[in-house]
């Protein structure tokens, strides 16, 4: 379904824009709605990015939005924003599938506290992305709605756990997508649609019901720009009664001025142990140096905590993932094949190895946090991820030795910033010869939030990235 020129560009247009817009009466929320709409109609089932498109429930929500603006009212910040919900946050009357056929299909009673602050702020939900089950990986298909495609070459993964929230991204269908991330499901499909994650830390946005794995499950947005993920992040952050961990700051809609000048970034290729595909070490190399064209001083290092982490993680996982063991045959045949195993693989894992994991964690956290303020860096820069796009349907390339679930080998920068609660955010920065993009992580030590999206930001301005595909 073709759009013509006008209808695309407002469907593609910032969110940051689309609020102004809409504040000075130069597009409605009614046609910003529609054109999204109609953007995705063009662009679906081809990605397959959605598990409930509720087209029908955000045009009502639009024409409540321009009576509002049409009243004169004091109109919230994404007045009239379109955004997404990953399947794994509640919205109320859709169901929160997970990405599993086991799940229960009832419609949602309640919004979740996110999506409660999403539409207080004018926000228009459209429906919920695909997950991968449960989000345990970071490759883009699960039993329930199959395979999401990477809006850069129809084929290949989108990424995950995120999946359908970067494919939209990526593909231009609407500004802001809400993401999850407990290893990197925010940054990773960000890092293979060409678009920018961003990882808050823990407990500066709520996560409800508060999961019982470990601390590792953040929200964030995924954007094509890091002022709308911004402008995002400032509507969701905060602290919530039922989100025991959450932090009292609340921050502005706009990035802190100030780009990469007097910044102190490291910069690692590999954290001292990772394997990374020639093209990617090349591409996010010439990034570094557009991180120095903007004024910050960069210094290669290898961090003292980098290579406790593949270990670390691996133990972690084993615990994370018991809650999905299959409770019998029939329903592992409903499952992932790639859940099962990895389940599988730490069926018999003890309470004490558990805790002890957990133990090793703390530690590891304590360092990753105090190795920025000891060895005088604001951040750190590293590749997002070691791989470009592969094949749907495989958890590792073909290049790659072949696994039944283990994913986390290209993604081991990813994790540390889940494990030590520190903030992180994946900006496009390249493509490969095969036209697949490519992203830069620039991550911080905890509480760092504002930092870390300012160098984020900064790195953009000095290295534009076209972030819609060009077909």
């Amino acid at each position: 379904m073709a759009q013509d020129k006008a209808t695309t560009e407002l469907a593609t247009a910032s969110a940051v824009t689309m609020a102004a817009m809409v504040r000075e009466r130069r597009a409605s929320p009614v046609e910003i709605t529609e054109a999204v709409l109609a953007r995705i109609a063009a662009k679906e089932p081809a990605l397959n990015a959605f598990v409930a498109l509720d087209a029908e429930g955000a045009r009502a929500a639009a024409r409540e939005a321009e009576a509002a603006v049409m009243r004169g009212g004091v109109l919230g910040p994404l007045h009239g924003v379109p955004v997404t919900i990953k399947d794994v946050q509640a919205v109320k009357g859709l169901p929160t599938r997970r990405g599993s056929r086991l799940s229960d299909p009832s419609p949602a009673a309640a919004d979740a506290p996110l999506v409660a602050r999403l539409r207080e702020a004018g926000a228009i939900i459209l429906g919920k992305t695909t997950s991968t089950e449960q989000g345990w990986t970071a490759v883009s298909h699960n039993p329930l709605t199959g395979a999401t495609h990477n809006p850069w070459q129809h084929g290949m993964t989108a990424g995950g756990s995120s999946s359908g929230a970067a494919a939209l991204a990526g593909a231009g269908c609407g500004p802001l997508h809400l993401g999850t991330d407990g290893a990197g499901s925010i940054r990773l499909p960000a890092h293979f649609c060409g678009v920018v994650g961003f990882k808050p830390t823990y407990g500066r946005v709520p996560y409800v019901p508060v999961p019982n794995n470990g601390a590792l499950s953040h929200a964030g947005p995924i954007a094509r720009s890091v002022e709308d993920a911004a402008l995002m992040f400032s509507v969701i952050a905060g602290p919530h009664a039922l989100d025991h961990t959450t932090l009292p700051d609340r921050f502005p809609p706009e990035v802190a001025p100030g780009g990469l000048r007097g910044l102190r970034i490291a910069w690692s290729s590999d954290l001292g142990h990772a394997r990374v595909d020639p093209e990617i070490a090349a591409l996010t190399a010439q990034a570094v140096r557009a991180l120095e064209a903007g004024g910050a001083l960069v210094e290669e290092v290898t961090p003292p905590w980098g290579p406790e982490g593949p270990g670390l993680e691996r133990d972690l996982w084993g615990g994370a993932m018991r809650p999905f063991l299959a409770a019998d045959d029939k329903a592992a045949a409903e499952m992932d094949p790639g859940l099962v195993a990895c389940t599988e693989a730490y069926r018999h894992l003890s309470f004490a190895e558990a805790h002890a994991a957990q133990t090793r964690r703390f530690a590891y956290a304590g360092r990753v946090n105090a190795w920025f303020e000891e060895a005088g860096f604001d951040l750190l820069a590293t590749p997002a991820a070691s791989v470009a796009a592969f094949p749907v349907g495989m958890q590792r390339p073909p290049h790659w030795p072949a696994h039944d679930w283990d994913w986390l080998v290209w993604a081991e920068f990813s994790y540390p910033f889940d494990l030590s609660h520190g903030p992180a955010i994946s900006v496009p920065c390249g493509v490969t010869e095969a036209g697949l993009p490519v992203g830069l992580q620039l991550a911080g030590p905890r509480l760092a939030d504002a930092l870390v999206l300012r160098a984020g930001a900064g790195f953009l301005a000095t290295r534009p990235f076209e972030v819609l595909p060009a077909r």
